[in-house]
């Protein structure tokens, strides 16, 4: 059992916890939850050792084996496949006393070896790590590739990989679904769910922590609050307890009759039913959300666009894909990975862009979003198509050196006048103005933004992509660096927002409040996915077997073109 009686833990001045105590019993599966900045991952440095508590008491059961995933970024020559080996400190230890009882020339000991290392499981380490490889999205192609070969995301899955075959009681998980996409994370859920140990995770994914955690560790006010049950069941009791407070109803009651006013206006137009209905969403949602939202970061929302052309946007018989590489050779085709797209975005549409790894949806966000090229076909927009676009790599395109002030004044100059909004809006107090409404005020303004967190930069690039006034949003895993209530923020303005939206995303709590439809990506087509979301975790899951069977694999390519820099 771990147990903390009156603990007390400091970073600096600041108090984390205050004399807080909470106990932890062996096999728990356990979600620690709080706002940014309340000190979760300073209780997992006290967890795993690296941080002692300022007060009180803490202890754990000496003899449990921890696994936790390394942060560092690997650089190495060995194989993937060797280097998720090396995870498993019960049979590298096995493997050094191989070789040490060689050494001595000592038969006894050098038998006791043998059996230690078999029974470490040497035979089969290969191809257990194997499986854990495959399972977190990697070809069969790549299992022999070296580390250093693959970019960050990829490398940081190989350390989630290696700290998986590491034989443990206890594992530390902080944001593990971060570089995964739907289909590793719906794998790694099935993992986790046979994982006979205590397990401490920190997400923001709230059906990954629904999934997998029986337990719920809110960190508030310097206290920790054990709750049974997974993020779902802490998130009713926690709203029940909000709903007492006046000031939390207050705000529920005005966004609801904010929604019901849409609703009532536009739900018997037939243009509009579609909008009406993510409404209706939105305020099933709002009973449960709002006293959660009522204590979060912030809140926004997306501004009417200015027009809504119909249809959006047409795909004739598009092949989406990429051009020839620099180096390639002369007369090199270029690679098409998928084609023949006949496909219209009309106003008010929300879709919901779904595909194994590697099968294209990036390739198609980012040809609407005119990144790419169609190889063939073409793609005819709307007059007045304004598009709001949210790439993966969009927080590496933002300046570093730049602070958020700085970033809005070149958006106003880089947006054409007849665009852009009002005059007032456009100068410097009243881009001033809307930061503030993203929580970017006082000396937040001139911070430079290579000093923010992850969650600050992607809610700065959600903030340029509002000003913009957008009628079409194309969002590829915009929550990557979401906490949940700005996630549950993101949810509601989504849900108001009047224009169209497509999005990818391995968050299906957002594909489910969002999407109204969906678009599968696969084998080189796209066609409309006429199941829900658990019945595309079964195609998932059917998919990644049927590549694994197959005699070739054909996805290491498209791994690549996808933008992963492998």
């Amino acid at each position: 059992m771990i147990i903390l009686k009156n603990v007390t833990l400091r970073r600096g001045s600041k108090i984390l916890l205050d004399k807080t105590s909470v106990s932890l019993n062996p096999g728990e599966k356990v979600g620690l939850v709080g706002r940014n900045g309340v000190g979760k991952s300073s209780l997992f440095a006290l967890l795993n050792g690296t941080l002692h508590e300022d007060g009180g008491e803490f202890s754990i059961p000496t003899q449990w084996r921890m696994s936790q995933v390394a942060q560092d970024m690997p650089e190495t020559e060995q194989s993937a496949t060797d280097f998720v080996v090396d995870g498993d400190t019960l049979l590298q230890a096995a493997k050094i006393e191989v070789a040490a009882s060689e050494a001595s020339d000592d038969g006894m000991r050098m038998a006791h070896a043998y059996m230690a290392l078999n029974d470490a499981g040497a035979h089969d380490a290969p191809s257990r790590a194997q499986a854990l490889i495959l399972g977190l999205g990697f070809s069969i192609a790549e299992l022999d590739r070296p580390v250093n070969s693959f970019s960050g995301g990829w490398r940081m899955r190989l350390q989630l990989a290696r700290a998986l075959m590491c034989p443990s009681d206890f594992l530390l998980l902080d944001e593990p679904t971060n570089h995964l996409d739907l289909d590793a994370l719906v794998w790694l859920e099935a993992w986790l769910k046979n994982y006979a140990g205590t397990m401490v995770v920190i997400s923001h994914d709230r059906e990954f922590l629904d999934a997998v955690t029986n337990v719920t560790l809110h960190i508030d006010h310097g206290k920790l609050v054990r709750y049974s049950g997974n993020y779902s069941k802490f998130e009713d009791m926690r709203a029940e307890q909000m709903l007492l407070q006046q000031a939390a109803q207050a705000k529920q009651q005005e966004r609801v009759a904010h929604l019901q006013k849409f609703i009532n206006r536009f739900k018997a137009k037939a243009s509009k039913a579609k909008q009406a209905q993510s409404r209706v969403k939105a305020l099933e949602r709002m009973e449960k959300i709002a006293p959660i939202l009522a204590d979060a970061e912030f809140q926004f929302e997306f501004k009417a666009p200015a027009n809504l052309p119909n249809p959006m946007l047409a795909m004739t018989a598009a092949s989406l894909g990429y051009p020839p590489f620099d180096d390639a050779p002369a007369g090199a085709k270029p690679t098409v990975i998928v084609q023949n797209v006949n496909r219209s975005v009309l106003a008010g549409q929300r879709i919901g862009i779904l595909g194994a790894n590697g099968q294209g949806k990036s390739t198609l966000v980012k040809t609407i979003a005119g990144a790419l090229q169609p190889v063939a076909g073409e793609i005819i927009t709307g007059k007045g198509l304004n598009i709001g676009y949210f790439s993966q790599q969009e927080l590496d395109v933002l300046r570093p050196a730049d602070n958020p002030l700085e970033h809005m004044i070149r958006l106003v100059k880089e947006t054409p006048a007849n665009v852009r909004p009002s005059a007032m809006e456009c100068r410097e107090q009243g881009l001033r103005n809307f930061l503030g409404t993203f929580n970017f005020s006082g000396d937040m303004v001139n911070q430079s933004v290579g000093s923010m967190s992850g969650g600050e930069k992607a809610r700065l690039v959600l903030c340029m992509i509002v000003w913009q006034r957008p009628n079409l949003l194309l969002l590829d895993e915009p929550t990557n660096h979401l906490d949940l209530a700005t996630r549950e923020a993101l949810s509601i303005a989504l849900n108001e927002f009047e224009g169209s939206v497509m999005l990818v995303s391995h968050d299906r709590a957002l594909l489910r409040s969002v999407c109204d439809e969906f678009w599968l990506v696969s084998r080189g087509g796209m066609e409309n996915f006429d199941g829900d979301l658990d019945d595309y975790q079964v195609y998932l899951l059917e998919e990644a077997k049927r590549q694994r069977e197959a005699p070739t694999v054909s996805t290491g390519l498209f791994l690549e073109i996808e933008g992963t820099g492998r």
